[in-house]
C-alpha cells in the first residue's frame, strides 16, 4: 500500500475534504485529490468562487472518481486559506435560522451552508432569506 493511503469509510467526509486541504496549504502542494461526491464538488465549488482556491477538475483513480483541488497561494507563497472549521458535524449539528447566520471573521471569511435550495454561502443564505445548516467555515 502506499504512504497515506485510506482504508474503510470517513464518517465525516467534509471534515476529511477540510483536512487534506489544510494539509495541502501547509505543505504547500500545488494539487491536492479528495474522493468525489456531489457534496464535495459544492463545497469546492463555493469555495472557487470566494476565490480560496484555484480550481477542481473530476478524475479517476485507482477505479474511483476524484476530485483534484488546485490550491491557491497569494504573494510570498501564503496560502489564500489562513482557516477552516467544521461547524456542523455528524454528532451534533449545527441549524440556524435566517437571523442566526453566523458572520465568518467580520465577514472577511465565508460560512457555507445546506440550505434547502443548494449549498450557498452565509451571504447568499441570508440574500435569499434561507436558514439551514452551517457545515464550515473558512476564512
Amino acid at each position: 500500500k502506499n504512504v497515506g493511503e485510506r482504508v474503510g469509510m470517513v464518517t465525516d467526509p467534509i471534515s476529511d475534504l477540510l483536512v487534506r486541504l489544510q494539509n495541502g496549504f501547509r505543505r504547500r502542494h500545488d494539487v491536492v485529490s479528495v474522493p468525489a461526491s456531489r457534496l464535495k464538488r459544492e463545497v469546492l465549488r463555493i469555495l472557487q468562487n470566494e476565490g480560496y482556491i484555484q480550481g477542481v477538475q473530476a478524475d479517476v483513480a485507482d477505479g474511483h472518481p476524484v476530485l483534484k483541488v488546485q490550491l491557491r497561494y497569494v504573494a510570498e507563497g501564503q496560502p489564500m486559506v489562513t482557516g477552516m472549521q467544521r461547524v456542523s458535524k455528524p454528532g451534533r449539528r449545527v441549524y440556524v435560522g435566517i437571523k442566526d447566520i453566523p458572520r465568518v471573521k467580520n465577514g472577511i471569511g465565508v460560512a457555507i451552508l445546506s440550505t434547502s435550495k443548494g449549498l450557498m454561502t452565509d451571504q447568499d443564505s441570508r440574500r435569499a432569506g434561507l436558514g439551514g445548516e452551517v457545515l464550515c467555515s473558512v476564512w
